[in-house]
């Protein structure tokens, strides 16, 4: 397959430096506006291209994949999760989907320590306090909030960022816990001085913090249920840098505007761009618009993956992120 033969839609913009890089390799057709595409654009997409270069937000589900046209081989998308595309409908179509892993980790588990340390403290509620122009100097008893150091993290999914937030809240003071579908390597669960809770009820029941870093899959959709954040002590704080699908976000405003739970960091949402209204009005919620990966280091790394994954396709040989068949 030439490369100029090779027909590549970027659904979005991408950094400068990637999309230079693509029209140097590739017959590529950019997205300048960067305005999502519609349903019925995507669906033209799919039916013209030889690759498809969509992002996270894009849907790219059964009813779009069975219009596709005989040319699409490979949909090389541009983010870790893989959940916006129905890989069972593209593998029907003998169609390949790669990803980019790795390049996001210390971005995601910088912007998740963030999160553990300003709900606590109360960080988004004194900077609007300040902004407000109401704020009238330091008090004892002022904007109490309550100290990380020697409090139980409990991290949902104990991956490549859930590990990468344990060494950082390590150096914080927190003492770390884990739920993962199988148990770590006992060298880092000794590295860590992690303690592994095969009970996530259990683990949520005794936990001070908890950070979802797992990713969202239909097994994992809801894990945090109404009945599972009902375990959650009212003292406890919930952080989210995953996949907003993964808390049940209705019950966890409830809980928060009733403090049965102290806070929350919410860089994800179940419904995303839209926030729940309820969340909207809390004041011991942080909300963030998806900025987990939001450096240009990440965004330029997640360009060079795609970049790879498609010249090593076109070049005849299997692109190196390839979503493999055992996750279908």
């Amino acid at each position: 397959m030439a490369k100029k033969n090779s027909l590549v839609i970027v659904t979005r913009k991408l950094p400068d430096v990637i999309e230079t890089r693509m029209m140097e390799l590739f017959d590529a057709r950019l997205n300048l506006e960067d305005r999502p595409m519609s349903k019925a654009k995507l669906i033209e997409a799919v039916k013209e291209a030889d690759i498809l270069v969509p992002t996270v937000t894009d849907r790219i589900d059964k009813e779009i994949l069975t219009q596709a046209g005989k040319k699409l081989k490979l949909i090389a998308s541009f983010g870790t999760g893989i959940d916006h595309i129905d890989l069972a409908a593209a593998k029907a179509a003998d169609i390949i989907v790669t990803n980019t892993p790795g390049v996001l980790t210390e971005d995601t588990a910088d912007m998740t320590m963030a999160l553990i340390l300003a709900v606590p403290r109360r960080l988004a509620e004194g900077e609007r306090l300040v902004r407000s122009g109401t704020w009238t100097g330091w008090g004892p008893t002022s904007m109490l909030g309550h100290r990380i150091w020697g409090k139980r993290l409990g991290i949902i999914g104990m991956g490549r960022i859930g590990q990468a937030v344990a060494h950082r809240a390590r150096g914080f003071g927190l003492s770390i816990h884990y739920h993962n579908r199988r148990q770590a390597h006992a060298d880092i669960e000794a590295e860590l001085e992690a303690t592994y809770w095969e009970s996530l009820d259990q683990m949520l029941a005794h936990m001070d913090i908890i950070s979802v870093n797992c990713p969202h899959t239909p097994a994992t959709f809801h894990l945090l249920s109404e009945r599972r954040l009902k375990l959650v002590k009212p003292h406890a704080y919930i952080v989210n840098t995953s996949r907003g699908e993964v808390i049940n976000e209705n019950a966890l405003a409830k809980m928060l505007a009733n403090d049965e739970i102290a806070g929350a960091g919410l860089d994800v949402f179940e419904h995303e761009p839209a926030i729940n209204p309820k969340l909207m009005e809390l004041q011991n919620v942080v909300l963030l618009p998806h900025m987990g990966s939001a450096t240009l280091e990440g965004r330029i790394d997640m360009g060079d993956k795609v970049v790879i994954n498609i010249k090593t396709f076109v070049d005849g040989h299997a692109p190196p992120d390839r979503v493999l068949d055992e996750m279908f």
